[in-house]
Parts: C-alpha cells; sequence; structure tokens
C-alpha cells in the first residue's frame, strides 16, 4: 500500500504524518491488518530494536476521588466495589515495588486517587520515592497524582522522581462529555509543569470511550505537540458501576489499528500497551509487541492483569526481549546531553512481523463481564502481588 510505505519513511525520519493519513490507518480494512502492523512494527524496530520495556503499577491510594471523569472506577459516586484505602506507607509501597522489580520492571509507577496531590501527599511520595530507590539501584520512578500546583513539579524531581505520568485521555472537543470537574487544559499544564521541571513527562490517552476516529487521532496529535517521551494507550476497561460500564465499542483488530496509528505519529517516543489489553486485544496481545515497545507488568489500579509469569512468556515466545534496567530506553536524539550513551544495538532493524491474527469473535455480555477482575491482591491488602 502506497499509504504504508509513507507512512514508513516518514516514520524512520521521525516526521509527522498527516491528519487524513493517520485517519486513514484507523479505516483500513481487516484484510490489511497484518500489513498495518508489519508497516508500523518496522518504525518501532527502528527506534526500539526488540525491546520490551515493564512497568510497574503501585496504587498508592485507592477509591474515594472528588473528580467525576467517568472511565474511572474509583470516580465521585462511583458503585464499582473496589479496594478503598487511604495512604499506604512508604516502606509498604517500597515492598510492592519490589514485586515488580524482582518480575523484571524498570521503572515503578505510584498512582494516587484524588484531584491532585496537597504539599503532606507530596512529602510523603518523595519518602516513597527515596525508600524504593534505596533499595532498588537503577529503578525509574513515575509519579502520578494528578492536577499539580505550583512547586510540585519541583519538589518531586528533587525527590528523585524520573517522570511524572498525567494522560489527555481523549480529544480536547469531547473531554467535557467525559468529565466536568477539570478540564482539557488543565491536564496539558500539569504535562507542561512535569516538563519545565525536569522530570520525563509520561502523557496518552483511553480508547473505547464511545469516540470517533477524528477525537482519537486529535488527541494523538495533541500528545505529538506536547512530545511525550511516554505514550501510554488504555483501552476503556468497563467497570461496573461506572457510567460508562456499556460501552463495549472495540475488538482486537481496532485497537490494533489504534496501537499501530499512535505509532505512526509517535514514531520514536516509548509507546506503552496499558490497561486494557487482557480485555480487548485478548489472543492478539502478542501481536501488540510488533507495536509497541512497552507494557505494564501484572496487575494495574483497580483490576487484574494476566499473571506477571505470562506477561514474561508472551514476550519471549514473541521473539521479543525485556530491557534490562541497564539500558536505555529512548534513542540517542530523544535524551538529555547528559544522559547515558546510546546502546550499541539500539535502533537495529529486525525481520518483519510474521505472527498471523487470526479473527476473534466478539465475546458474548455475560463473557465481557467475566473478562473484567476487580483487583483483590497486592498494595492495600494482606495478599501478595500479581508480578
Amino acid at each position: 500500500m502506497d499509504l504504508l510505505n509513507t507512512l514508513v519513511d516518514k516514520g524512520l525520519r521521525r516526521e509527522l504524518p498527516t491528519r487524513e493519513e493517520a485517519l486513514a490507518v484507523l479505516a483500513t480494512s481487516d484484510d490489511e491488518l497484518l500489513d498495518v502492523v508489519a508497516a508500523a512494527g518496522k518504525v518501532r524496530r527502528q527506534w526500539f530494536g526488540r525491546r520490551v520495556k515493564l512497568n510497574y503499577l503501585v496504587n498508592l491510594k485507592s477509591g474515594l476521588c472528588p473528580e467525576d471523569c467517568s472511565y474511572c472506577s474509583q470516580r465521585l459516586g462511583s458503585k464499582a466495589e473496589i479496594l478503598k484505602y487511604t495512604w499506604i506507607k512508604p516502606d509498604d509501597a517500597s515492598k510492592a515495588a519490589a514485586a515488580g522489580v524482582a518480575g523484571g520492571a524498570k521503572r515503578v509507577c505510584l498512582v494516587a486517587s484524588g484531584r491532585g496531590p496537597t504539599d503532606k501527599d507530596v512529602d510523603r511520595v518523595s519518602q516513597t520515592i527515596s525508600a524504593i530507590k534505596e533499595q532498588n539501584e537503577g529503578i525509574e520512578v513515575c509519579a502520578c497524582l494528578g492536577l499539580l500546583s505550583d512547586g510540585q513539579a519541583g519538589r518531586l524531581r528533587e525527590a528523585g522522581a524520573d517522570a511524572y505520568n498525567h494522560n489527555l485521555n481523549t480529544s480536547e472537543a469531547t473531554y467535557g462529555d467525559i468529565c466536568t470537574t477539570h478540564d482539557f487544559a488543565d491536564r496539558v499544564s500539569t504535562v507542561q509543569q512535569a516538563q519545565a521541571a525536569g522530570m520525563s513527562a509520561c502523557s496518552g490517552l483511553i480508547a473505547g470511550m464511545g469516540e470517533t476516529d477524528e477525537d482519537l487521532v486529535d488527541v494523538v496529535f495533541a500528545l505529538r505537540d506536547l512530545d511525550p517521551d511516554s505514550v501510554p494507550v488504555n483501552f476503556l476497561i468497563p467497570m461496573e458501576g461506572t457510567p460508562l460500564a456499556g460501552e463495549w465499542n472495540l475488538n482486537p483488530q481496532r485497537a490494533l489499528r489504534i496501537l499501530a496509528m499512535v505509532r505512526f505519529v509517535c514514531p520514536d517516543s516509548e509507546v506503552r500497551l496499558a490497561g486494557g489489553r487482557e480485555v480487548h486485544l485478548r489472543s492478539l496481545q502478542p501481536l501488540a509487541l510488533h507495536l509497541v515497545n512497552s507494557i505494564f507488568l501484572g496487575d494495574y489500579l483497580t483490576s487484574e492483569g494476566q499473571a506477571g509469569k505470562d506477561d514474561l512468556a508472551m514476550i519471549e515466545d514473541a521473539g521479543f526481549e525485556v530491557e534490562g534496567a541497564e539500558t536505555t530506553t529512548l534513542p540517542q536524539h530523544r535524551r538529555a546531553a547528559d544522559a547515558a550513551a546510546d546502546d550499541a544495538d539500539a535502533g537495529q532493524p529486525a525481520g518483519a512481523a510474521e505472527t498471523l491474527a487470526a479473527t476473534v469473535p466478539a465475546p458474548t455480555e455475560e463473557a465481557r463481564r467475566n473478562l473484567v477482575s476487580v483487583r483483590r491482591r497486592g498494595a492495600g491488602t494482606d495478599l501478595p502481588p500479581n508480578a
């Protein structure tokens, strides 16, 4: 396809595709799916080889959020039967993080529900960052605490936070449809504050909330304008008890096309396959590794993921390798001037993706409900975490 050849050439040059080209990727047919995956896979391998970075979530504070984000099980008015607890202690958070590190994670993501942290919360998270870094040499820490106030980003950076996550989630035009307690500009501002403080920006989206192709392209182009180092792509987990519980708009083929579009628009960014992959990609998860170079290991914030050992087996079986803590993720041109030298083998293209994609029938309504498992282990419980 001329479209795919053009997109590969642009991706290898780090050149932004047009909106029309991005929309065309989403409009490709299932017959063209493997061609789309193979094309985006060339771009992925150019900048990240066959490495897969593992990230591990620790939910520091769960539930009872005053914001009304419709997709979230922790939102104001949520009836989802999730774990609810206040801040866990720094030592307990560090122990939870250690499980992920032992499973191969090189980045620990510290997340807390709420509109944004108080100064006391920043102190508490700073202690947690110190505890994790003291016990896990070379591990990256990313904080995700909501909207930041003046000076808080700098304090987190001084405490040792390497990155800050705050997703844009959907297009600016439709943001008011999913949240009324803050707006799109608030999210953009927080990402910019993190960048100004010297933290690596992590910002992505949620697909499957009933948005149009135009909305998806809009939010990904907005992300490209912000130029985050990491772009998590979440697929809505329709949790019972939330306003979007009935939104089942994705199938594996659609999810793969979305990931490919993101890769073409953000060719040299760390594209992370995040929440909802087990629910919507199902048996085609390994194929997504040809598009993304990063995944979460084990469980998510309020829902359970597949077993950590199965994540590792999937990576190995698909012909990829887990990225070690000694390896720098981003290509040389995206690093700060004082960053470590580029790995000798980074960015070496490999063979084209040849995994065969079978057509997966849509699950029944009962089966869909069974795909979503509320987290009952790990942080905030007495049970060991999944890593």
